[in-house]
């Protein structure tokens, strides 16, 4: 950088850094070496929301990386500020969410002499990010937080993800030059194409697919490739399955969309298009495809460990060019297979009318989420925060449009909801967003509740209240006879907590009071808690998520 540049306070140039690639909000907890960054941001016009914890202050810039597709920017102060956030920093690395984390530093001049809070961040989060880097003066500020924006967007045609950038707090008070460059994020992203011979062998299975099936996750949001996938799906009348933030791509009424029907459809298909999703737990490490299902594995770029499984067909780069390719197969008549596996996803959804009508006290989580979804908005923003409660949401919750469902990901980090839902509220205001969350995940993060009603955050949260760990006392006492540390206190008012932080919050025992609850919470006006009382001694019924 030129010396004939205009200087400006190293602080203020990381403000202008992040505003000249239209980042306009950035999470913390105040933070004695963020000084100087915040007083950029006051100069530059970069809004500052403060939250209770850091490690909610990252979530929070995660949750509006999902919801935008913008790098989220958590700004964390040094030593304790950095290592609160890190649970965060490694759920969005797994979830491959675009998060630039701005750590702030002991100074530079006394380093190694015992300043308050100095630690050498770097070599711990590293293994998390895709770029992680020191300034090493002044000068290199505005560069770093340039680089950082792009790594973490994948502008270089490589995986979003995680960066992390920290400033050490002599250099980050001291003078820069700004050349005044235009946003990293204002130019053209690297577009990677796939390899041809590999789409047409991909191309000839599907035109000789009879029963043809999608599985598509969350990297079809990433790749803005969610009107591609639409696409293929009608072109080709393939039925499609979802998972993560690609559910809705194909709206849950669509014809082609099946949830209900998983086993079934994947477990059947003669080729299965795997598609933005890892071959992890969630999809039984390649088990849950039939043994001679033919698997073409589409995704912006190749994973880093090998499949479980043989793949006939992977095409890595471009996902919109990706499914555009594969939309040009020559369709095959399959419309036996679409009403095979709609009779089995109808005679699943009629199997649970008993429990979604449950009239029991304590509540089934089921009849909680009857009541729910009958008040949902179709473009709806929907956080999970839960184990056992959270697995029945994924279940019968159902989308209608992409990058709307908000969970924590393969990582599974309990607290993350309060700030997931702060910013999608932040970055759609005229959307409900509704936090679905266990009372065991309110103890991560409850405190946040005052976040929310401080920045007049109106997100509208049930929690589901069974007074024990559900997700570990079960199994527990399936394999032993016996539980240990799964209890909580049963029956315990979350919403008086959330009342005294100056939401709203009520209260439900039975059934018949939850619409009108969850009605008033709804138009309250305010962060709004409905505590459910739910019946501890229901739980999901799931294989092991361990192996």
């Amino acid at each position: 950088m030129g010396n004939d540049a205009p200087t400006v306070n190293a602080g203020h140039l990381i403000a202008r850094r992040l505003r000249a690639s239209g980042i306009d909000t950035v999470f913390t907890l105040s933070g004695g070496h963020l000084f100087s960054i915040y007083d950029g941001c006051q100069a530059e016009h970069v809004r500052l929301i403060d939250t209770r914890h850091e490690q909610t202050a990252a979530f929070a810039a995660e949750g509006w990386s999902k919801v935008t597709r913008v790098p989220g920017v958590a700004a964390l102060t040094a030593g304790p500020g950095v290592t609160n956030g890190m649970s965060a920093m490694a759920a969005a690395a797994q979830n491959q969410s675009p998060l630039v984390v701005l750590g702030g530093r002991a100074p530079a001049l006394r380093w190694g002499q015992g300043s308050l809070q100095e630690i050498d961040h770097v070599p711990f989060v590293a293994p998390l990010t895709r770029f992680a880097a020191t300034a090493q003066s002044p000068d290199a500020v505005g560069t770093l937080v340039d680089d950082a924006l792009r790594a973490a967007a994948g502008s270089d045609g490589q995986a979003t993800g995680v960066s992390f950038v920290d400033f050490p707090m002599d250099h980050v008070f001291g003078e820069a030059h700004d050349a005044g460059a235009p946003g990293a994020l204002t130019g053209p992203a690297t577009v990677v194409q796939p390899d041809g011979d590999a789409v047409d062998a991909a191309v000839r299975l599907l035109g000789d697919a009879r029963r043809p099936v999608i599985m598509a996750g969350t990297n079809v949001w990433w790749g803005h490739a969610e009107a591609a996938l639409l696409h293929l799906a009608e072109a080709l009348r393939i039925p499609v399955l979802m998972n993560g933030m690609a559910r809705g791509t194909v709206p849950a009424d669509h014809r082609l969309a099946f949830s209900r029907a998983r086993s079934k459809a994947l477990g059947e298909a003669d080729v299965a298009v795997v598609i933005g999703v890892p071959m992890d737990f969630r999809l039984g490490f390649g088990g849950v495809f039939g043994a001679e299902t033919k698997l073409i594995v589409a995704d912006r770029v190749a994973p880093e460990r090998p499949h479980p499984r043989a793949v006939a067909a992977e095409l890595y780069g471009d996902l919109t060019t990706i499914l555009s390719a594969l939309s040009a197969a020559s369709p095959t008549e399959h419309e036996d297979w679409i009403a095979a596996l709609r009779t089995t996803e109808t005679a699943a959804r009629t199997g649970e009318a008993a429990e979604l009508a449950d009239d029991r006290t304590p509540l089934h989580p089921m009849r909680v989420y009857a009541e729910v979804s009958a008040l949902l908005d179709r473009d709806a923003i929907v956080v999970i925060d839960a184990g056992d409660f959270g697995s029945y949401a994924g279940r019968v919750i159902d989308s209608y449009v992409p990058g709307a469902w908000l969970d924590s990901g393969p990582f599974g980090c309990l607290g993350s909801g309060p700030g997931y839902a702060l910013a999608a509220k932040l970055a759609r205001p005229d959307r409900q967003v509704v936090l679905l969350q266990g009372d065991g995940a309110f103890g991560f993060s409850g405190m946040e509740w005052d976040t929310l009603v401080r920045h007049g955050v109106h997100v509208v949260s049930v929690i589901g209240n069974n007074g024990i760990w559900a997700l570990e006392k079960h199994p527990m006492e399936m394999l032993y006879g016996y539980s240990v540390v799964a209890e909580l206190r049963p029956g315990t008012r979350y919403d008086e907590v959330v009342t005294a932080l100056g939401g709203h919050g009520e209260l439900v025992a039975a059934p018949a009071e939850l619409r009108p609850a969850l009605e008033r919470a709804f138009s309250a006006g305010l962060p709004a808690v409905v505590n459910a009382l739910t019946d501890p001694t229901v739980a999901y019924p799931r294989r092991s998520n361990l192996a």
